[in-house]
């Protein structure tokens, strides 16, 4: 669907849950309260929802969380979207913790790829930041992944943990075909507590860090990231620069919390409630009908631009663990 500012929406994250087995400092510290989990969509209402946006033009379908794979029967979720008429794409992010566990059903049920969050290979560090031991697990995690030939990338917030944890994430890329991208911290939620590296000057210090790196414009997936290409190495590294790169312009997507709030942009509270219709709509309504109108609705007030370089006009007061990573 063509949106009021002549973007193609074709992408719609998904949060299915806003739980999580981690307590990354900047996402989800202790102390933070999950809502009942009967608030939060059942896969057959996920279905319904997916139903609904592929008949708006959306074609690629990201599983988020919390942590997606804390949530029972993840796999079946997959399979239900994966057989939507429409759905080119499903593919999952995760901590890791638990992807070594589930991966070989996941990619039986049709996954297309993963994305793995990691923002150090340092373990007193990755303790430190997520509040639990499991690095070597996540490790693990990525090199069977590799193995099982599914497409991975490796996602890193870019939090000021110096030039070597830098580099040492950029070495997963060397041997391997995986993709490891930086991510500027957005001002949401528990992030608001914490400096982004300026993409700006990372990229000049990968260019001081690693003599001949070149953009790469081979297409890696249907997300903002820029990609560039080191010499010797098989992987490619992205910055994804919401913040000292603005992209709104060529914005594609659409979000889906756990509890059924469709947004339109992580800055504004702005969106619709899809539960209310799933479950509140009176007797004899077409229940496809209304998500379909309501989802069209919602796109057409997609803003043009996100206001994260104005912190004072942004109307978003959730964290991401419930918004949906």
């Amino acid at each position: 669907m063509i949106d009021r500012y002549g973007r193609t929406i074709d992408y719609l994250r998904i949060s299915v849950t806003d739980r999580c087995n981690l307590r990354c400092r900047y996402c989800m510290p202790e102390g933070i309260e999950s809502v009942p989990m009967l608030q939060i969509l059942t896969f057959e209402e996920i279905r319904d929802v997916v139903r609904a946006a592929a008949a708006n033009g959306i074609r690629h379908i990201k599983l988020t969380g919390g942590e997606p794979l804390v949530r029972k029967g993840l796999p079946d979720l997959v399979r239900m979207l994966k057989a939507v008429d429409g759905i080119e794409k499903v593919t999952l992010t995760t901590n890791g913790v638990l992807l070594g566990l589930y991966l070989p059903e996941l990619i039986e049920a049709g996954l297309d790829a993963v994305n793995i969050s990691l923002d150090t290979t340092d373990r007193q560090k990755y303790k430190e930041l997520t509040g639990s031991d499991e690095l070597n697990t996540v490790m693990s995690a990525i090199h069977i992944a590799n193995e099982l030939d599914i497409r991975v990338k490796v996602n890193a917030v870019s939090l000021d943990l110096g030039e070597a944890n830098i580099g040492n994430l950029i070495e997963i890329a060397r041997q391997d075909p995986i993709d490891v991208r930086f991510i500027e911290m957005m001002p949401i939620g528990f992030g608001k507590n914490f400096e982004t590296v300026n993409h700006r000057d990372l990229f000049k210090k990968l260019e001081t860090m690693y003599s001949g790196i070149m953009i790469d414009e081979r297409e890696h997936g249907f997300g903002p990231a820029v990609y560039y290409k080191i010499p010797g190495y098989l992987g490619s590294i992205g910055l994804i620069s919401a913040i000292h790169g603005k992209f709104c312009n060529t914005c594609n997507r659409i979000r889906l919390t756990s509890q059924g709030y469709l947004k339109t942009c992580l800055c504004f509270s702005d969106g619709v409630d899809l539960r209310a219709i799933l479950r509140e709509s009176p007797k004899g309504t077409d229940i496809d009908q209304a998500l379909r109108d309501a989802i069209r609705e919602a796109i057409l007030r997609k803003p043009g631009e996100h206001c994260f370089d104005k912190p004072e006009e942004i109307t978003e007061e959730a964290g991401m663990n419930a918004i949906g990573g």
